[in-house]
Order: C-alpha cells, then sequence, then structure tokens
C-alpha cells in the first residue's frame, strides 16, 4: 500500500526538483525528507531517485508515479470531500493563508463568522503574496487570498484551481493628515505632486508597479522617491508626515491614524482579489462554508473601505469605485 504522505512528498520533490526546497516547502529537514523518498522507493521495489554526492533527480519510474500520483491525491481528497458532504456538517481544520493586507482585513471577519461552527478550526496565516496558490496546488492550505494587478487572470494550474473574486482594489492616494489635500474638497490633481517626496515599494513589487503606471500618466516619476518594503511600513511614514504614496484601498484596514485617503481616477492602476481553492475540495462542508465567509467578509470590506474614503471629491475621481 503506497503511502500518502509519502506520494505527497515525490509530487512535491517532482515540482521543487531539489530535496533541499522540497523540505523548505513543505515544512521537513532534507534528511527527512531523504529517508521518506528512500523509504518509498522500498515499498515499490523501485529506483525513484538517480542520486549523486550533491544532486538528485527523478528516475523515468520516479517521473512516472509522480504524475500518478498527483492523481491519486486529488482522487482522494474528492472522495473526502464527497463523504464529508454526505454530513453536510462543517467539520474540521481548515487552513486560508492571505497576503499581510488581506490577513489585516478578513480576519476578525472571517473568526466572527465561523465561530458559531462547533466542529470548526480556523487557521489564518500570512505569506507572501507569490506562493498562496502554489501552497493551495500542493496541498499545504486549503484556500489562499490572492492578487492579480493590471486585470490579469490568475493561473488556475490546469484547472486544479478554482478562483473565486472577492473584490476590486484600486490604488488610493494617501497624504499626511496635515497635508493640503487631507481636506476632501481640494482637488487632486497627481501632477501638482510631482514635485513632493513619494513612498514606494522597491523595483519589482506588485504595488511599486502601480504607483510607476500611475504617475507616469502624469509625466513620470517624482521629484524625489523613497522605496520602503510593506505597506504597513509605507503607511507609518506618510503618517509621520515623510511623503505622500498611491497603495491599495485594502491597506486601509490596518488603520487611518494620521492619514488621509482620497480616491483616484477611475482608471488609475488596481487590482483584484481572489480566493484561490482546489476544485477537488469545495464540496466538503468546511471548505464551503468558509469560501461563502469569504464572500460575506468581502462585501463588509467593500462597504468599509468605501466610508473611510471621501466622497466630495472632484469630478474626475469621485467615480471611482471598490468593486
Amino acid at each position: 500500500m503506497l503511502d500518502l504522505l509519502r506520494l505527497q512528498i515525490l509530487k512535491e520533490f517532482s515540482d521543487q526538483g531539489t530535496i533541499a526546497a522540497t523540505a523548505q516547502s513543505l515544512g521537513y529537514t532534507p534528511s527527512a525528507i531523504s529517508q521518506q523518498l528512500s523509504t518509498l522507493e522500498r515499498e515499490t521495489g523501485t529506483q525513484l531517485l538517480d542520486r549523486t554526492a550533491r544532486s538528485a533527480e527523478l528516475t523515468d519510474s520516479g517521473q512516472l508515479l509522480a504524475e500518478h500520483a498527483e492523481q491519486i491525491l486529488a482522487m482522494v481528497e474528492a472522495a473526502e470531500s464527497v463523504l464529508a458532504a454526505q454530513t453536510g456538517v462543517a467539520l474540521g481544520r481548515v487552513t486560508v493563508t492571505a497576503f499581510p493586507t488581506a490577513a489585516v482585513a478578513f480576519a476578525h471577519r472571517l473568526a466572527q463568522s465561523l465561530r458559531r461552527h462547533e466542529g470548526m478550526q480556523l487557521v489564518l496565516r500570512q505569506t507572501m503574496r507569490s506562493a498562496g496558490s502554489r501552497l493551495v496546488a500542493t496541498g499545504e492550505v486549503d484556500i489562499a487570498l490572492v492578487d492579480q494587478w493590471a486585470g490579469t487572470e490568475p493561473d488556475s494550474s490546469e484547472g486544479t484551481l478554482r478562483h473565486i473574486h472577492l473584490l476590486h482594489d484600486p490604488l488610493v492616494l494617501a497624504v499626511p493628515q496635515d497635508h493640503r489635500l487631507a481636506d476632501p474638497s481640494q482637488p487632486v490633481d497627481l501632477r501638482e505632486l510631482l514635485g513632493e517626496s513619494w513612498i514606494a515599494a522597491p523595483q519589482g513589487e506588485p504595488s511599486r508597479f502601480g504607483t510607476d503606471r500611475l504617475l507616469a500618466e502624469v509625466g513620470g516619476a517624482p521629484a524625489a522617491a523613497w522605496e520602503f518594503e510593506g505597506l504597513g511600513t509605507i503607511l507609518s511614514l506618510v503618517a509621520r508626515g515623510i511623503g505622500v504614496a498611491a497603495v491599495p484601498a485594502l491597506a486601509l484596514a490596518g488603520g487611518t491614524t494620521g492619514m488621509a485617503f482620497r480616491r483616484l481616477p477611475r482608471d488609475a492602476p488596481s487590482r483584484d482579489v481572489y480566493a484561490a481553492v482546489r476544485a477537488t475540495s469545495v464540496q466538503r462542508p468546511a471548505i464551503n462554508v468558509t469560501l461563502r465567509a469569504l464572500e460575506t467578509a468581502a462585501a463588509d470590506v467593500r462597504r468599509s473601505l468605501g466610508s473611510a474614503l471621501d466622497t466630495t471629491t472632484t469630478e474626475s475621481s469621485s467615480d471611482t469605485e471598490l468593486d
């Protein structure tokens, strides 16, 4: 009988390419991964890895079993979901991972919604945006909140993942509370702000792409720019009067003390937030309940962010919506 955990390790090794990367991905030591793969070889009676002093790669038999492992694991999860659906009761642990601003915005709303299901346990983790879908695909987490910029569609990993749209998250302008644009009666003209200090994420970050594109449409890079990693850090600097910034509206969920936020034109850069889930797990009651709770939470997030933003802006910016 093939062990499902070892099949999962073999599949992850096929995806990652090295024992070290597989260990890091699954949270084991490299020696533990190596031992599990050796045990799987003894169980199958077949050499699955071609090992050298410095590396290891799948043999033809190993590659064949890894391909079957993906199908086997998906079928097992689908069977478990169907059996769980027969009870109709949301039970068990559901692990959700989210990028930082989404974790802040959704955590308490999810907890409030799911606590009435006494047989459920919610685990919410923060992770980098690029890792969420991969963690769902490998079975390490059940649901991931992921973001997509510039209107691109998320990768569905050849049909193994489903993506449920939660909200549209446009860029907004963040200014210190004593800035002239903190007054909502003052029109926002980004061209007048090019001479001010701007605070942005480092090059390569998705929000930096949004800021660069926003400013490119009104004349290019600002006269002075500060680069800091993390929206929380950027907003704390805005609150201290260091400069201004363009940030996703979802960042407002972390608090707005010392700052004011202004809407930008409808065509300003934006992102969309999705819940990524394995298609084979959707029928499981606990997963289904969590997805519905995420949709309800997203509607509440949209309302709260909308009320946090000013409503008396200029005609060119007042039609910006959160969804």
